[in-house]
């Protein structure tokens, strides 16, 4: 279960998570500190059925209509939500400690990527993700939603330099690979010796030029039509699959 070393940032007190599958993960991750569960009745039902240990706290008994009031309108809260506070932040050397690449995500800013990101990383093995302090989404029901439970499974880290991070990684032998449409075709087999370091940049504008020069080499994935450049949670999806894939 997600163990970070360092405290939470006190700009938010708490949230609300919602979802089964996030709910659960929240539930069951004992560093996470909770202190509200509201339920359907139904929603409960199958909550109680999944958890492994019993509640460490009452519950509270909704509707969905009240659900709604206290998640959103559009939030897909599925009967369930989880008063939480925001998780703390992890450091590198706890990413260090992990197996699989890392990701560095350079100013990716919208917190549904930010969760598809998370839970591809937490399929295909990845030691941890970074995401740069100012520019990235604070911990939310929605990015906690997109990434369906893996908030409490992948080590996050937000940095406030990259370029440092990155050096520390170098140091330890990483190799760092830029996703990019004009570099060389990513193939895992190439890099099955060597733990890597993936950069992926803000749609649109990409990495940044100082970032972009330090990593070690530029790489594309495999696209056979016309378009050179996939949404930047499914390039990560595709670009730990085939480092996963080469390394087993």
């Amino acid at each position: 279960m997600q163990k970070r070393s360092s405290t939470a940032r006190s700009s938010k007190s708490g949230l609300w998570l919602y979802g089964m599958h996030t709910v659960q993960a929240a539930l069951e991750n004992p560093n996470r500190q909770k202190s509200r569960l509201i339920a359907t009745d139904s929603a409960f039902e199958e909550l109680s059925h999944r958890l492994t240990k019993p509640l460490p706290f009452r519950h509270e008994i909704m509707d969905r209509l009240a659900l709604d009031k206290i998640c959103g309108r559009d939030a897909v809260h599925q009967g369930v939500a989880l008063s939480v506070s925001p998780l703390p932040d992890a450091d590198s050397e706890a990413m260090l400690q992990r197996p699989g690449p890392i990701l560095i995500l350079d100013q990716v800013t919208d917190p549904r990527n930010i969760g598809a990101i998370l839970r591809s990383a937490m399929a295909f093995g990845a030691a941890g993700v970074i995401m740069q302090d100012r520019h990235s989404p604070e911990e939310s029901g929605v990015l906690a939603k997109a990434a369906s439970g893996a908030l409490d499974h992948v080590l996050v880290m937000r940095a406030v330099n990259l370029n440092r991070e990155i050096d520390r990684f170098k140091e330890k032998g990483f190799w760092v690979v830029g996703l990019d449409a004009h570099g060389e075709l990513f193939d895992g087999n190439q890099f099955s010796k060597r733990r890597l370091v993936l950069v992926l940049g803000a749609e649109g504008s990409g990495i940044r030029p100082l970032i972009r020069k330090n990593c070690d080499e530029f790489a594309r994935l495999n696209m056979r039509g016309p378009i050179d450049s996939l949404n930047v949670s499914v390039a990560a999806a595709v670009a730990l699959y085939e480092v996963a894939r080469t390394s087993s």
